[in-house]
């Protein structure tokens, strides 16, 4: 039988309850932060767990899921689906879990099945992601992955249109979910385009599932293909599609254009002026943020994208390339560029039409990664002595590492990235073991919506105090002579691209 779920009066009043705390509204001062308590997420049995950039791995009741390695090798490595393949170990079973209140779940797989990985979990605690089902897709001679829905320890596959494959996304608060799907049909386009998001050997196609139901929403004028990332609490959809079957020489790839489903009509966003662009995001008003080339395909901007003002080039700190991350509900944006010469990448706030560089003179990258609808911003850095570190920054004040708010005691001796910040400004990110292996993480302030947690330092932290105690460091000198192109500039941070959406 097909799960339905459904929406009642309580379920609304309690996702109504569960947006920004109104004892948090413009309470943050730029000069003061908040120590915090740096939680070890674990793993299932094995050596490593990761959280995915562009998920959604925390919700605004504190629950985290994601998935890791447990102790058994898998079978089939090294011929197993590309949705596992840059995950934490891909040469181990890897599996789904939930993180409660200190309460560990292992979530498992769908019947027969040996990995799985979330992708989404909702307020409403309704998690997605990819399961093997136990079967061999015989097209391509690896397992099977079908988009599976976590309901309680309870898993349900949500089939596929029709193919072998499917992968969800993201779900909303009205168990509706989007992803991407296979058909029967053959495509000649899939290998060098959409198997990044859906391994397949047939068409792939954005779908919306609800109530038992897998919907195919089409695609974009004459395109094959198509994939939807997400889905917000009005029903609408975002993903991209191709437009037409026509290779472009330059991206290799028919034109792709990110697209907003809305009352069974597929909106074209359009482009910059290049024939590639994606959607990184959407918010519950309907705008989207994300990256798009611009003509020539040769630069690429950040933009932003709403009914009323179509998509707009929000520029970039003075390079040729950027891109747009995130954005949370009040249309603020976060993302990456490059700065005037191209030889270093800075994480952006842009607010209110400026765009402002947020990241330290001593570091030589930055991404902005996490937003929430208090303006808190998380992400990624590396200081010119090549450390990475996870950061923190509100209100204008200056960029501190989030290792450094940790109370002592963490079971974890680094925080490399925070990819996520919900309305309690909770962090997920990842963290490394004392035996160097990658491990999910979260950070739970000691603030006032916080009280008592065990160990919990509640004394204010200067944040200036903390900025200098980095500034010490040499800053990262400028060698014209030996700048790199964008591509060779971006490529280390292209390894982490792979995990944007969990590639």
């Amino acid at each position: 039988m097909k799960p339905s779920i459904f929406v009642c009066a309580l379920c609304l009043f309690v996702i109504a309850a569960l947006t920004v705390p109104k004892n948090l509204r413009g309470q943050f001062h730029r000069d003061t932060l908040h120590h915090y308590n740096l939680i070890d997420l674990g793993t299932p049995g094995g050596p490593d767990s990761l959280i995915y950039g562009l998920t959604g791995p925390l919700n605004n009741r504190g629950m985290a899921s994601t998935c890791g390695t447990t102790a058994e090798m898998d079978p089939n490595y090294p011929n197993i689906n590309f949705y596992f393949a840059n995950g934490p170990g891909p040469n181990y079973i890897q599996h789904a879990f939930l993180w409660q209140n200190g309460v560990f779940t292992d979530l498992g797989t769908l019947p027969g099945g040996t990995s799985s990985c979330e992708q989404w979990i909702t307020d409403a605690g309704l998690i997605v992601g990819g399961s093997t089902n136990g079967s061999i897709d015989p097209l391509l001679g690896v397992p099977e992955v079908h988009a599976t829905l976590w309901l309680g320890k309870k898993t349900f596959d949500l089939g596929t249109l029709g193919g072998y494959e499917s992968v969800p996304y993201s779900a909303n608060d009205f168990g509706q979910v989007v992803g991407g799907a296979a058909n029967t049909i053959p495509d000649a386009y899939n290998t060098g385009g959409f198997n990044f998001a859906v391994q397949a050997a047939t068409q792939v196609h954005a779908f919306l599932w609800e109530r038992g139901v897998m919907r195919d929403l089409g695609t974009l004028g004459d395109g094959t293909d198509s994939v939807a990332f997400y889905v917000n609490d009005l029903g609408q959809v975002n993903g991209i599609s191709f437009t037409n079957n026509i290779v472009n020489p330059t991206t290799g790839l028919p034109t792709t254009d990110p697209f907003v489903w809305q009352n069974g009509k597929m909106i074209d966003l359009g482009t910059l002026g290049g024939a590639y662009a994606i959607g990184n995001y959407m918010n519950d008003r309907g705008q989207v943020a994300g990256s798009s080339n611009l003509a020539g395909d040769q630069v690429g901007h950040p933009f932003l994208w709403s009914k009323a003002t179509g998509m707009q080039d929000l520029g970039t700190l003075g390079g040729v390339f950027g891109s747009a991350e995130w954005m949370n509900n009040t249309g603020e944006v976060i993302g990456y560029s490059t700065i005037l010469g191209d030889q270093f990448v800075y994480a952006f706030l842009w607010k209110n039409g400026v765009m402002t560089n947020i990241s330290p003179a001593t570091d030589t990258f930055g991404e902005a990664e996490g937003i929430n609808d208090l303006g808190q911003v998380v992400g990624g850095a590396q200081d010119s002595q090549g450390n990475g570190y996870g950061f923190l920054w509100q209100n204008g004040g200056p960029m501190v590492h989030l290792y450094d708010l940790a109370v002592p005691g963490a079971d974890l001796i680094a925080f490399q990235e925070a990819t996520f910040i919900n309305n309690r400004g909770e962090i997920a990110g990842n963290g490394t073991d004392p035996a160097g292996n990658d491990h999910a993480a979260l950070l739970i302030p000691c603030d006032e919506n916080h009280p008592g947690i065990p160990g919990c330092d509640y004394t204010p932290v200067d944040a200036n105090a903390l900025a200098q105690s980095h500034a010490a460091q040499p800053t990262r000198q400028s060698n014209p002579s030996a700048t790199a192109s964008t591509a060779e500039l971006l490529s280390p941070y292209r390894s982490l691209q792979r995990r944007r959406h969990h590639l």
